[in-house]
């Protein structure tokens, strides 16, 4: 059972409420058609059930609303507008990342693909549908789950007679199935036939909540749609024979051949054209103020020849969850693209030319000539590369915003956050590794001379490096969450080593009043395990790191974006 109680919109200045105290209900098994004219509120009516915009009111999914459903995808698929993705994600690609997603085995993308009837298709990019078939994979993707209740905004908008007649067929399937079906549309034709029930808004307020036998009796005016070379007769002589029978008749003159006749049959007007040798193209019984001939509405899934039925019941598609969930959701949107290789390219590729640069300019210190990190850049190759690896992981999902039909924003759970994080240090450290070999590989290969040595001490430079890549990546992670835009996330990267760097340097100039020597013993002390002694050489080598300027801003700015973070998160948490 879906449940909206009282739902009203903010309210906007100089105007009334979009959504004005709606209540209505939508129950399991039947197909809820929510009507009104373009800005009749049925959108934000929509939006504000889903907890997409600020509101009042409470929509009851099942008896919970849907802050308090952990998953809610698995309890309301949703279709708002145009599947949002990456056009270059095949739509097989984009539906098993949201198969992680929702936690679901990623078989279900390849059934809910011939459910849909678009499995030919998997290799596709989503660039390359067409609206018809865009329109399918949405469905697929709210399917994914098989949820309880499916809200469909206008699905049936700019598809054909046949698409709209598919579209509709599986929508009555998964009600048969027990779902409830909740969908918006301006056409009252195409609620009467495909709703059982129709709500009707307008100026965003409840106007009519009816049976959608009874809408069509009460709402609208059914016709007898004539097409003939001699309408104007016809015409007249339909006016002449209601007047002798005193009959309430209104015959419409719409082009040169085609009549609309109003409080008459297609019987009677046949046979006033049979008695009166009027030649007749056409004959049908319509219902509204135009379109096509209304058919009787479509029967259960399963009832009948070519019906749709959805791959597996309500209890039978297998859960998947645990911690590795957020995980495998984002490893599949990170290479489900090219982006990752090509900028992982480009980094390894321009850090083996900067290095060759840098050797032919004279004598560079060795980890600055393997990292390619000439004076005059913020950053190395590398880093640059992995800061903005880790930029897309959140500028992507708010431009293509895959997780937004549960909650509308990318949501600010821990375990994705983690994820991101994770896949985008490592990513950085595999980035950063084949940089270093590819540059060693360019200066033994072109200039044939041993400029590479192996240091004594290797761990703190590696660690020096490794900080720094990894520093760059979740920093552009955290920057791209907070902001929502990829570009902040790069902006992030670039302003630590030209504003926060030359800050911390004025900061730490001149000699401490105190010494730190004996520091890794005291941390030992502290902590919980004891660490082997072996081990202080690497604390050691990482406090002297974070010590140095880029160490120090690295880490301040870790801090506060992850302070900044964690605000965000909690602000929309409050607001909703």
């Amino acid at each position: 059972m879906l449940q909206a109680i009282g739902i009203t919109s903010a309210p906007r200045k100089d105007l009334p409420p979009a959504v004005d105290d709606l209540t209505f209900e939508a129950r399991p098994g039947h197909v809820t058609a929510l009507l009104g004219e373009p800005g009749a509120g049925k959108t934000t009516a929509l939006r504000l059930m889903l907890e997409l915009e600020p509101g009042r009111g409470v929509t009851y999914f099942r008896g919970r609303p849907l802050h308090r459903i952990p998953h809610p995808a698995r309890e309301v698929g949703t279709l708002l507008g145009d599947l949002p993705g990456h056009p270059s994600r095949t739509v097989r690609g984009q539906l098993r990342m949201l198969c992680a997603a929702v936690g679901v085995p990623a078989s279900r993308a390849d059934a809910m693909l011939e459910v849909v009837g678009i499995a030919g298709l998997r290799d596709e990019r989503l660039g390359s549908l067409s609206l018809g078939m865009d329109r399918r994979l949405g469905l697929a993707a709210a399917l994914l789950a098989d949820p309880c209740a499916l809200l469909l905004d206008e699905p049936a908008a700019g598809l054909s007679p046949r698409d709209q007649a598919w579209l509709h067929g599986l929508l009555r399937g998964h009600a048969a199935l027990g779902g409830a079906v909740l969908f918006t549309t301006a056409d009252a034709k195409e609620a009467a036939r495909y709703a059982d029930r129709v709500v009707t808004l307008d100026g965003g307020r409840l106007v009519a909540d009816q049976e959608a036998a009874e809408f069509a009796r009460t709402r609208l005016r059914p016709r007898v749609a004539v097409r003939t070379p001699h309408a104007a007769r016809l015409a007249a002589l339909l006016g002449r024979e209601a007047r002798v029978a005193q009959r309430s008749v209104e015959v419409v003159e719409e082009s040169g051949s085609r009549l609309s006749v109003y409080g008459s049959s297609c019987a009677e007007v046949g046979e006033t054209a049979f008695r009166h040798g009027v030649l007749v193209h056409q004959l049908a019984d319509e219902t509204g103020d135009g379109g096509a001939p209304a058919v009787p509405r479509p029967a259960p899934a399963g009832d009948g020849p070519g019906a749709v039925v959805p791959a597996r019941g309500p209890s039978a598609v297998r859960k998947v969850g645990g911690p590795l969930r957020p995980l495998r959701y984002e490893l599949r949107r990170t290479f489900g693209t090219g982006t990752t290789p090509v900028v992982a390219a480009a980094a390894v590729v321009l850090s083996a030319l900067l290095t060759l640069l840098l050797a032919r300019g004279g004598p560079v210190p060795q980890p600055r000539l393997l990292a390619a990190w000439p004076g005059y850049l913020p950053l190395p190759p590398a880093a640059l590369g992995a800061g903005l690896l880790g930029a897309l992981a959140f500028g992507e999902e708010y431009r293509y915003p895959a997780l937004a039909a549960d909650r509308g924003t990318v949501p600010r759970r821990a375990g994705l956050l983690l994820a991101k994080l994770a896949v985008a240090g490592v990513l950085a450290l595999v980035i950063g590794g084949l940089a270093v070999v590819a540059d060693a590989g360019a200066l033994r290969l072109v200039y044939d001379t041993d400029l590479i040595d192996a240091p004594a001490d290797w761990l703190s430079p590696a660690a020096s490096w490794a900080g720094l890549l990894i520093g760059c990546a979740w920093a552009g992670v955290l920057a791209s969450g907070v902001f929502r835009a990829a570009t902040a996330g790069v902006a992030a990267v670039l302003a630590v080593p030209v504003l926060v760097v030359p800050l911390v340097r004025k900061v730490l100039a001149g000699h401490s009043a105190h010494p730190t020597a004996g520091i890794s013993a005291r941390l030992r002390s502290l902590a919980w395990a004891q660490w082997p002694p072996e081990a202080d050489r690497i604390v050691l080598g990482a406090l002297r790191v974070m010590a140095q300027p880029v160490g120090t801003a690295l880490v301040l700015s870790l801090m506060i974006l992850m302070c900044a973070y964690g605000f965000t998160g909690l602000r929309n948490r409050v607001r909703w």
